[in-house]
């Protein structure tokens, strides 16, 4: 198995480096950076990931991110998200058991906070990604290339590009991985738990009935 991380970044510095150095122990890392005007394509090289510029969006750069790598398990991960370590054993695993690479897996989702709250939203998002086959970019999606293919990969959307994928997929072709995605809790912090969460639910409600993405980003902001 050959394994290719593929991460989008936008002005990702601040966080990036947290996730690259996650990720050490894939095979290859590929940031796809949709014209970043801080140091985060520079810093990416400096760390050892292979970069490919794109038009922003994160459908589109997670489209060429996969169509640039060359593993055949592509692991996608958001720039403000780090694996747990151990990560690499737990997802040899998932593969063995899954050769025929037709399910894909997600991980668990974590905040970096210590409010309650994001102990709540982690609960909701657990039960929501169990009960309603919903997992979220933020936890991680990883995926034979085969079976990415099949589903015919990321479209060029750009909000969305997680619930599309996962719709396609399917709740009977998703599986959790047991391993903590952590993903940063400043947009929550600042924006407030509520808020966020509930502006997050909107932009789902909308989606489902139908709104185009283009629409919907504006309220996403």
């Amino acid at each position: 198995m050959i394994l290719s991380v593929v991460i989008p970044t936008l002005n990702s510095s601040a966080l990036l480096g947290r996730t690259i150095e996650s990720m050490r122990g894939a095979d290859e890392i590929v940031v796809v950076d949709g014209g970043s005007v801080d140091n985060t394509p520079d810093l990416a090289r400096s760390l050892g990931a292979a970069v490919v510029s794109s038009p922003r969006g994160r459908g589109i750069q997670l489209a060429r991110g996969a169509a640039a790598a060359r593993g055949d398990w592509l692991l996608f991960l958001h720039a403000d998200t780090e694996l747990a370590p151990a990560w690499r054993h737990t997802v040899a695993d998932f593969t063995n058991r899954l050769g025929d690479g037709l399910t894909a897996g997600y991980f668990r989702f974590t905040l970096r906070s210590t409010q309650p709250q994001a102990r709540l939203l982690e609960h909701a998002v657990a039960w929501r990604s169990r009960a309603l086959g919903l997992p979220y970019g933020d936890q991680g999606l990883l995926m034979s290339r085969h079976l990415y293919e099949d589903v015919g990969g990321y479209r060029a959307l750009p909000l969305m590009e997680d619930v599309d994928m996962i719709r396609r997929l399917g709740k009977s072709r998703l599986a959790e991985i047991p391993v903590e995605a952590v993903t940063d809790a400043v947009r929550w912090e600042r924006q407030g738990w509520l808020r966020r969460s509930a502006r997050n639910l909107l932009c789902l409600s909308l989606y489902y009935a139908g709104l185009p993405p283009q629409l919907i980003q504006r309220i996403y902001g």
